[in-house]
C-alpha cells in the first residue's frame, strides 16, 4: 500500500505526446518514449492544475485534424 506522505513529497513534471495528450511523470525519470516535457514541475496537484488549464479539448490531434478537414469541427 503506498504511503500517503511519499505521494505528497513526490515531484512530477507535465508531459505531452504527439497527439497533444497530457500526463504527469515522475520528475526524476526521463520522459517516456514519444512524450515531451512541457509546463511546470511540482506537486501532483500543481501539475494536474496546469493540465486542466491547457488541455481543453480531449480529442486526439489526429481526430481534430480529420474532423476539421471534413468540416465537422
Amino acid at each position: 500500500m503506498p504511503n500517503e506522505n511519499e505521494d505528497q513529497d513526490r515531484r512530477y513534471k507535465v508531459v505531452v505526446n504527439h497527439e497533444e495528450q497530457y500526463s504527469i511523470w515522475f520528475e526524476e525519470r526521463p520522459a517516456p518514449a514519444g512524450w515531451t516535457e512541457v509546463g511546470p514541475r511540482g506537486t501532483k496537484e500543481e501539475c494536474l492544475k496546469y493540465i486542466g488549464e491547457v488541455w481543453t479539448d480531449m480529442r486526439p490531434l489526429s481526430l481534430r485534424k480529420k474532423m476539421a478537414a471534413a468540416g465537422q469541427e
